[in-house]
């Protein structure tokens, strides 16, 4: 399909010439010798670009560009005009014209022109597809009343600048939320700059935020521009920001209060137009108490605050979530999606979930893996996520110990004690054995001979 061009002038020469040259250049034309007769073929017909004209009886091309844009701001418009000046090539392009030639015309000028402003419409359709994509990849998915009120603090949320604190146990999604909000905002099309403040050594942290100048530590062989610079116009998402030592936190606060930075080493003073999203899963509150949390920071910050619900507060929603998993990581495999019964999802949904979102993904995913058949049926779901066979292997623990058999009923629960753990860290064996206070070694060794 042919891109379509409407030439608006009150010169039939110029619309003769000019039709006839863009036709053999492929483009599919239409005419009209005012503005009145071009608004009625944009309501029928929509072309792609609009050549026009300024000076014309009737509304004049500034008064029908106002009418274009007013009803259709996709269609690109291109001004053509015997009598260009700065102050009408500037008015022009305020109410959205594309670009501004003058006659006589030059028909390589004219293409180029035309060229240029449908690859600019192309790429705008493009972003607004992408877009919509990463929307749909960043939803909040389920309707449990948890998550209903959830999407209606982002709704209102979002299309502020104000500064947000997003509160919520590891594995709920802090980031969805926060990738979320910066989508649905003015500032979407500007960069969302991520930074994980429990990750970064104290030592590099100044330099990770502001950036340096060349030379400004041994370390620093070239100038780095920081977190905050390349989020400028955009969204800085501070991560666990409960991590952040008191020292790096008070920069932070003169920062969110002047809106200027300093590279490490520099003496240039940088302002930036950031918003901030932070996130933490610990009780910012409690912190402040303990005086590990600045109270100022936390008030400059807390403007917006948005409570993220564990799973087990969302049990409703698990369905879903579930089926989004299993279409997700079928995508990634380039395989028919699994199912799952009912009665597994039963079980589903009286586990308790201390890993939340996360850990229910990851189930899913191991469950995608390891099942070779199409459909995840209750037996499939590991023992350790079974309220009914926990209660099975605890009764028969009693059961063991009142006829004696000590030791088999202590190796039975140490078995389940460690899957459960090892399920809540997701699988990692050293976060497992710090949690339980063993070392690796001898956790390694205990699954081992625990089969």
């Amino acid at each position: 399909m042919f891109p379509s061009v409407l030439i608006v002038d009150d010169e039939q020469s110029i619309l003769q010439t000019l039709s006839g040259l863009l036709s053999d250049e492929g483009f599919d034309v239409s005419t009209a010798a005012n503005g009145y007769e071009a608004l009625k073929i944009i309501d029928t017909e929509s072309p792609d670009l609009v050549l026009l004209d300024i000076w014309m009886p009737g509304i004049d091309g500034i008064e029908t560009l106002k009418e274009i844009k007013k009803d259709n701001p996709h269609i690109q418009v291109i001004i053509i005009t015997g009598h260009g000046t700065i102050e009408t090539a500037v008015r022009a392009t305020k109410l959205g014209a594309f670009d501004l030639i003058e006659k006589p015309l030059s028909i390589d000028k004219v293409i180029v022109a035309i060229n240029n402003a449908l690859n600019f419409r192309r790429l705008e359709e493009e972003n607004k597809y992408l877009r919509k994509k990463t929307l749909e990849k960043n939803s909040i998915n389920g309707n449990s009343l948890g998550t209903i009120e959830l999407k209606k603090n982002i709704a209102a949320a979002a299309p502020t600048d104000s500064y947000i604190l997003i509160k919520g146990e590891n594995g709920t999604g802090k980031e969805l939320v926060a990738r979320t909000i910066h989508q649905l905002s003015p500032r979407a099309d500007q960069p969302l700059i991520d930074v994980n403040c429990a990750a970064i050594p104290d030592e590099l942290i100044e330099s990770e935020l502001f950036g340096h100048e060349k030379g400004a530590f041994s370390a620093a062989l070239t100038k780095k521009i920081g977190k905050f610079e390349l989020a400028n116009n955009g969204t800085i998402f501070l991560d666990e920001i409960g991590d952040m030592s008191l020292m790096t936190q008070a920069k932070i606060l003169r920062v969110l209060q002047e809106q200027k930075i300093q590279r490490v080493g520099g003496s240039r003073t940088i302002r930036v137009n950031v918003r901030v999203i932070a996130a933490s899963n610990k009780n910012l509150e409690q912190e402040i108490e303990n005086g590990s949390f600045r109270e100022d920071l936390y008030y400059r910050l807390n403007v917006i605050p948005i409570e993220v619900p564990p799973l087990r507060h969302r049990i409703d929603d698990i369905p879903e979530l579930v089926d989004n998993f299993l279409n997700e990581f079928a995508n990634q495999n380039r395989s028919k999606p699994k199912t799952i019964t009912p009665s597994a999802l039963k079980i589903l949904g009286s586990y308790s979930w201390p890993g939340n979102v996360r850990e229910l993904k990851n189930l899913i995913e191991r469950l995608v893996i390891m099942v070779d058949k199409n459909v995840i049926d209750d037996e499939d779901i590991p023992a350790s996520y079974n309220l009914a066979v926990c209660h099975e292997t605890s009764s028969m623990g009693s059961e063991l110990l009142q006829i004696g058999r000590f030791k088999e009923a202590r190796k039975e629960f140490e078995k389940e004690f460690i899957k459960q753990k090892l399920t809540e860290n997701e699988n990692n064996i050293a976060k497992t054995a710090k949690a339980i206070g063993v070392g690796r070694s001898y956790l390694y060794k205990k699954i081992k001979n625990l089969n």
